[in-house]
């Protein structure tokens, strides 16, 4: 299939894909790289605009940066480890939003890979997504054709995250299709990790409540054991990580039965 035979929804994706990555782009180049007319490119981009994907400028676009970060950007907490391993995160979060179907209800626990899932979902629509996460509700707050049930609680600080027994019982009230699992750490002997333990109990809680499971870690957090106890990676079906992971690593979470894709 040629460049020029790609749907809508297949275009959407890749002007996104370039977004995440360059912030901007310009009609002409994108029509060039899609291999379609420039009118058809400034259609899609007056279409994604609508949808509060992105942000049209005379001769192009540019990617929506969502209010809510305004006040983080000199953050030690969330917006530092935003920029931490980025390129890897970010091809993690598209792997994972490649596995997200139309009219699947969907659980993201906070973090900021699930973030970036978020960020490459232009291809589907009528999902429902659940989270305990104030930013990822932000960033899909000016998609019409994608629901968000945000759970009640406590806001946990810097990392947007609401926790506590309202959040709790907000997510035992659900089943999800998936729930995509942000973490401190992830260890084959020591399972499932999280610097806090209110955020641990949520994270389980949307485990319990999900049929697939999968956790989203770049490298850095691959063999690693923080405080609070998430559960066994038993418990999981999925692991998402980057090409830098060890050898050793991926064969000891499949010897432990978790599948282990790299990107």
């Amino acid at each position: 299939m040629s460049k020029s035979d790609l749907s809508t929804q297949e275009r959407f994706k890749q002007i996104m894909i370039h977004l995440n990555q360059h912030g901007q782009i310009l009609v002409d180049d994108l029509a060039e790289k899609l291999d379609v007319s420039p009118s058809t490119v400034r259609r899609d981009l007056t279409q994604m605009e609508r949808q509060g994907l992105l942000r049209r400028f005379h001769g192009g676009a540019e990617l929506v940066q969502p209010l809510l970060y305004e006040p983080f950007r000199t953050s030690i907490t969330f917006s530092n480890q935003e920029g931490l391993n980025s390129e890897e995160k970010r091809r993690i979060a598209k792997a994972a939003a490649d596995m997200i179907q139309s009219g699947k209800i969907v659980a993201f626990s906070s973090g900021t890979t699930t973030t970036q899932i978020t960020r490459y979902l232009g291809h589907v629509s009528d999902v429902t997504i659940v989270t305990n996460t104030v930013n990822v509700a932000m960033e899909l707050s000016q998609r019409q054709d994608i629901n968000v049930f945000v759970t009640g609680g406590y806001l946990s600080g810097g990392w947007f995250s609401l926790v506590g027994e309202a959040a709790l019982q907000a997510i035992k009230s659900l089943y999800f299709d998936t729930v995509f699992i942000g973490l401190n750490g992830i260890d084959p002997q020591n399972g499932l990790t999280s610097h806090y333990v209110d955020e641990a109990a949520i994270v389980r809680g949307m485990i319990h409540q999900a049929n697939q499971k999968i956790v989203v870690a770049d490298h850095s957090k691959i063999g690693v054991t923080a405080r609070a106890r998430i559960c066994e990676i038993d418990k999981v079906d999925m692991l998402i990580t980057d090409d830098m992971v060890s050898v050793e690593h991926v064969t000891a979470f499949e010897n432990a039965g978790l599948q282990v894709l790299t990107v």
